[in-house]
């Protein structure tokens, strides 16, 4: 009776073992396989982009678009932040410039900035607001984790006054609808949080 009891809980025991090594072997390939700012910093650095041509440097601009789209919310943050994609960009023709911003702006933007547009001139206030000092925020954290300095002051703007003035006067529609490659990828950011603002829900929270 004891030696079965004792057969029982050694069964038991390396049962719980076995599958506590799936769930971490599980888990170890996913997180080997999710995309992180650091490889596609790895990437960038690994690939000569300036002496690309032809097919080789469109499938470069497309392996890069592919990397950047299985980005987190965060890790698209932390590149940003780093400024790590502008070497290639400065570097596209503007035809190159254009495929790249749309391809890899999140999907849905073209619908969030018609929904944008039908919102009360206040709410579409006060989602800029919100969408800008959100991007401060986290360029201020991201700055005082790297030492550049304390979060909560006040760094650079997420886009320029001339920018941010523009999209109040003309309207966001009209405004992405006339501007260029270069402008469309300075304003993604705040396009990007502008989206996450308008879809949790804090606006129609903020008029009932």
């Amino acid at each position: 009776m004891l030696n079965q009891r004792y057969r029982f809980l050694l069964w038991a025991a390396a049962s719980i073992v076995g599958i506590w090594l799936v769930a971490w072997a599980g888990f170890t390939w996913f997180e080997s396989r999710k995309m992180t700012a650091d490889k596609v910093a790895a990437f960038i650095e690994s690939v000569p982009f300036s002496r690309l041509t032809g097919d080789a440097r469109v499938r470069a601009i497309r392996d890069l678009e592919n990397k950047l789209n299985a980005l987190s919310y965060g890790e698209r943050q932390r590149l940003r932040t780093e400024h790590l994609v502008n070497g290639w960009f400065a570097q596209m023709t503007d035809a190159e410039k254009e495929q790249f911003v749309t391809a890899t702006l999140p999907t849905g933007i073209t619908q969030m900035i018609s929904a944008f547009e039908q919102l009360p001139e206040d709410k579409r206030h006060r989602a800029v607001d919100d969408a800008i000092r959100n991007l401060r925020e986290a360029n201020n954290r991201a700055s005082a984790g790297g030492g550049a300095r304390p979060a909560g002051t006040n760094g650079p703007p997420p886009i320029s006054p001339e920018l941010e003035a523009q999209i109040r006067t003309l309207g966001l529609k009209t405004f992405y609808s006339q501007s260029s490659a270069q402008t469309k990828a300075e304003v993604a950011p705040f396009l990007e949080e502008l989206q996450r603002v308008m879809e949790s829900g804090r606006l129609q929270r903020q008029q009932q």
